[in-house]
């Protein structure tokens, strides 16, 4: 899964995704689109799982300390932010009458040891 050089915050936070879309499959969530972008937001993952959809947004930390909580960074600003862009996704898609709610899934990387621990919060309030 991981090599042994150093990665940039962004080569961090796509591994984290990746992370984060298979375990969501295994969690029964059909993955619909990754990095749904518009200019003032983006959402990580969305997926279906029964009948909700879910905007998930992913944090993922490289670090060895655990006192840092990388869900900590889903700030008042970037709550606003994905509500917006959530409301242009269901507006585009035409998908109003369908029940929503936002996700975060927290991944904390372990580089040296190859391996990866998961937080899965549901239904953040935005």
């Amino acid at each position: 899964m991981f090599n042994e050089k150093r990665f940039s915050r962004s080569e961090i936070g796509k591994i984290g995704e990746n992370i984060a879309c298979r375990y969501l499959e295994k969690h029964n969530h059909k993955v619909i689109c990754r990095n749904y972008r518009k200019k003032w937001g983006e959402i990580d993952i969305i997926t279906i799982e029964g009948k909700t959809l879910r905007f998930v947004e992913v944090k993922t930390v490289s670090c060895k300390t655990t006192a840092y909580q990388p869900e900590e960074n889903v700030h008042i600003w970037k709550q606003r932010r994905l509500y917006r862009t959530i409301q242009s996704y269901v507006l585009e898609k035409n998908c109003g009458d369908i029940p929503w709610q936002c996700d975060v899934v927290a991944v904390f990387l372990n580089l040296k040891d190859k391996i990866a621990k998961i937080r899965y919060t549901e239904n953040i309030v935005l």
